[in-house]
C-alpha cells in the first residue's frame, strides 16, 4: 500500500477551492428567489430616528468638498464644475471610498447652510445617475452599499434640512432599492466584516424607516447571528485585527442607541458583544493613543477611539491573556507589550491578516518603542504585500521567507483574493507571573514544512515595567518518538528584528549596546548576549502621511551553529 502525505498548503488551497465553488453554487441556486423578493419589497415611506455616526467628521475637509476637491485613498481629484460621479476615478479603492458617502460626515461636521445644500446637491446627483443606470457596478457592492445606507441614514437630517417633495421621493426610492439588495446580499458576505456592516445597515433602516419597522427583528436577528460569528469570547474578532474591534463597535453603539430611543431594548448578543469587545479595545492599546499594529491594523484614527471609549459603561478594564483572539499583554508600571501568540486567522477573513507569529510590540509611558511596520492603505498593495511578510515584523524570520504565505496573484488570488494560506496550525503558550513580573513562553510550527524547524519566544516583563528579557530559540521537529537534538544541523540563516517607531533614535555604541532615545528624553537600552546586534533602515506603513523611513535593530545567526538569541530592553532614563 502506497502512503501519501499532502503539503499542509495544498490541502488549504483545495480547501479554500471547493468553499468557494460551493458559495457561488449555492448564489446561483437562489438567484430567482431573490429576484422574487425584490418584487415584494416594502417600499419606505419616511426617515424619522436616524442612528448616529460615531465617526468625527473634519470640517476643513467639508470646505475641499464644496470646493469641488474630493481627497479619499491618498488621492486628490479635482471635479472642475463636472460631477464627481462621472468622473473615471483614479482608483477602485478612491471610487469605493466615494460610493460610499462616509464623507457626508465632513459636511455634518460643517454644518452650515452651504454644506446642508451642498450635501443635499451631491446626493440628489448620485440618485439621479443611478435611476439612469450611469454609475459603476462597484457602486452597487455590497459592503459599498452597505455604508452609503448607513451614511445616508445617520446623515439624513443634514441633508433634508428644506428639501422639497421631489427629492424625498427619490431619495426614499432609493433607499428602498438599498435595503431590497442588502437583503439578498446578506448572506453572501456573512462571517466578514462586511457581513456586520451589512447586517448594521439593514437593521439601521428598520429603525429610520417606518415601513420596515416590521422587519426590525428579523433585521436584529441577522446582526445577532453575525455577532456571534465573528466576535470571539475575549471579545477580539474573527480576523484578529485590533481595528477591526473599533470598526464594529462604531457600527452597533449607535444601533443600541436608536434601539433604546424606541423604548426598544439592545438584544443580549449585542449587548454581550460590547461588554466583551470594550475591555478588548483596552487590551490593544499602546502608549497615549492608537492600537497594536497585527493583522491589518494600519493608520488608527485616533478620533474615533476617543468616542468609541468614551462610549463605554461596561466597566471592564484591560486583561492580560486573550486566548480566543491569540494575543498576550504583559504590563507592569508605565510598560505594556503585546505579543501575537496565534496561528493566522480563517482564510474568508484572512485578506488582510499578517504572517506575524510571536512578534511583538512594546511602549513606555506615552512612546512606543519596538513596532510592527503595519498596514499600508488599500492604494498601496505593493507596500501592503511588504507590510504582510515576517520580516516586516519584530520576530525572527528563517532565510528571509514568511512563517504564512499570501496569495498575491494568479488565479488564487482572483478567486479568493488576497488571503493569507498555510503559517502555523499549532502555537501552544505558555503564561507565568511572579511577583510582580510577568513571561510568556510560545512557540509556533509556521517554518517545519519547510525547514525542519519550530521557533520558541519567551519574553519576561520584570516587575516596575523598567527591564524585558527575551530569548529566541530554533529547534529541530522531532522525529517520532527521537528526542530534540541540542542543536539543529541544517545551516538555515535566520535574522531576528524589532522595528523601530519612527520617533525613536537608535545609537549603537561600540560596546554592542544600542540606546534607544525618545523624544521626550526617555532611552532605553537593547543588548544581545549571542551575537553582535546591528541597526539598518526599515519602512513605517501606519503613518497617516504615508510610508515612512524608520530604524530596525537586527540580530543574525545559522540555526546549526547559534540556534538561540537572548536580548533585552532596560529603562535607563
Amino acid at each position: 500500500m502506497v502512503s501519501l502525505s499532502v503539503d499542509p498548503l495544498l490541502q488549504d488551497l483545495g480547501l479554500l477551492v471547493v468553499r468557494e465553488a460551493a458559495s457561488a453554487c449555492a448564489r446561483r441556486l437562489n438567484a430567482s428567489l431573490r429576484r422574487l423578493a425584490g418584487l415584494i419589497e416594502t417600499a419606505a415611506d419616511d426617515l424619522l430616528a436616524t442612528p448616529g455616526d460615531l465617526h468625527p467628521g473634519r470640517a476643513d475637509e467639508a470646505i475641499e468638498i464644496y470646493a469641488g476637491a474630493f481627497r479619499f485613498a491618498g488621492q486628490l481629484v479635482e471635479t472642475r464644475g463636472r460631477s464627481v460621479f462621472a468622473l473615471h476615478p483614479p482608483s477602485r479603492a478612491w471610487a469605493r471610498e466615494l460610493h460610499a458617502f462616509e464623507w457626508l460626515r465632513h459636511l455634518a461636521a460643517a454644518d452650515t447652510p452651504v454644506s446642508r445644500l451642498n450635501a443635499r446637491a451631491l446626493v440628489d446627483d448620485w440618485l439621479v445617475l443611478d435611476a439612469s443606470d450611469r454609475l459603476p457596478r462597484l457602486a452597487w457592492e455590497a459592503e459599498t452599499a452597505a455604508r452609503r445606507l448607513q451614511s445616508w441614514l445617520s446623515h439624513a437630517p443634514l441633508y433634508l434640512d428644506r428639501a422639497d417633495a421631489a427629492f424625498r421621493a427619490r431619495l426614499l426610492a432609493a433607499i428602498t432599492r438599498h435595503v431590497g439588495r442588502l437583503t439578498r446580499f446578506v448572506r453572501q458576505d456573512s462571517g466578514t466584516l462586511a457581513g456586520i456592516r451589512v447586517a448594521s445597515a439593514l437593521l439601521s433602516a428598520s429603525i429610520a424607516v417606518p415601513a420596515f419597522r416590521r422587519h426590525q427583528v428579523a433585521a436584529l436577528r441577522r446582526l445577532d447571528v453575525e455577532l456571534r460569528r465573528q466576535v470571539l469570547l475575549d471579545g477580539g474578532h474573527l480576523s484578529r485585527n485590533p481595528a477591526a474591534i473599533a470598526e464594529v463597535l462604531a457600527e452597533i453603539l449607535p444601533l443600541r442607541d436608536a434601539l433604546a430611543g424606541l423604548g426598544r431594548p439592545a438584544s443580549a448578543a449585542m449587548m454581550n458583544s460590547i461588554d466583551r469587545m470594550m475591555p478588548m479595545l483596552r487590551f490593544f492599546q499602546l502608549g497615549e493613543a492608537g492600537l497594536a499594529h497585527f493583522h491589518g491594523a494600519g493608520v488608527i484614527d485616533e478620533a474615533l477611539m476617543a468616542c468609541v471609549l468614551a462610549a463605554d459603561d461596561s466597566g471592564g478594564s484591560a486583561h492580560g491573556n486573550a486566548p480566543h483572539s491569540g494575543y498576550q499583554r504583559l504590563q507592569s508600571g508605565t510598560t505594556a507589550l503585546i505579543i501575537d501568540c496565534g496561528p493566522p486567522p480563517p482564510p474568508a477573513v484572512a485578506g488582510e491578516a499578517h504572517a506575524s507569529c510571536l512578534a511583538f510590540e512594546f511602549a513606555s509611558r506615552a512612546n512606543r518603542f519596538v513596532v510592527n511596520c503595519g498596514h499600508a492603505a488599500a492604494h498601496l498593495p505593493d507596500w501592503q504585500a511588504a507590510g504582510r511578510a515576517t520580516a516586516a515584523h519584530s520576530t525572527l524570520a528563517i532565510a528571509e521567507t514568511s512563517s504564512a504565505r499570501v496569495i498575491e496573484r494568479g488565479l488564487m488570488a482572483r478567486l479568493l483574493g488576497r488571503t493569507l494560506i498555510g503559517g502555523p496550525r499549532h502555537v501552544p503558550v505558555e503564561r507565568r507571573e511572579h511577583a510582580g513580573s510577568t513571561a510568556v513562553t510560545a512557540r509556533h510550527d509556521g517554518y517545519a514544512s519547510r525547514f525542519g524547524l519550530t521557533h520558541e519566544r519567551t519574553i519576561r516583563l520584570e516587575a516596575g515595567g523598567g527591564r524585558i528579557d527575551g530569548r529566541d530559540r530554533l529547534e529541530a521537529l522531532r522525529r517520532g518518538d527521537d528526542p530534540l537534538p541540542a542543536t539543529p544541523s541544517a545551516p538555515h540563516p535566520y535574522h531576528v528584528r524589532f522595528h523601530l517607531a519612527p520617533a525613536i533614535r537608535p545609537h549603537a555604541l561600540d560596546s554592542g549596546v544600542v540606546m534607544l532615545m525618545a523624544p521626550d528624553g526617555e532611552t532605553w537600552e537593547f543588548r544581545a548576549e549571542d551575537s553582535i546586534p546591528y541597526v539598518e533602515a526599515s519602512i513605517y506603513l501606519a503613518d497617516p502621511a504615508g510610508p515612512c523611513r524608520t530604524e530596525q535593530i537586527v540580530l543574525d545567526g545559522l540555526a546549526c551553529d547559534r540556534p538561540e538569541q537572548r536580548w533585552s530592553f532596560t529603562r535607563v532614563r
